[in-house]
């Protein structure tokens, strides 16, 4: 995995790509970093109860 933090419209955005030439990465910026932390027990269960 490749973490990058880069800039979109003058706010910092942390961006993850799968490898250095994913065409789709997955970005968010620090609002949704504090959401995504908030709820993190969820989405462990989230992905443990749908992965195949």
């Amino acid at each position: 995995m490749v973490v990058e933090i880069s800039e979109f419209k003058g706010n910092k955005i942390l961006v993850l790509k799968k490898t250095a030439d994913d065409t789709y990465p997955f970005s968010f910026g620090v609002n949704k970093a504090k959401l995504i932390l908030e709820h993190l027990d969820d989405i462990k269960k989230f992905v443990e109860d749908n992965q195949k």
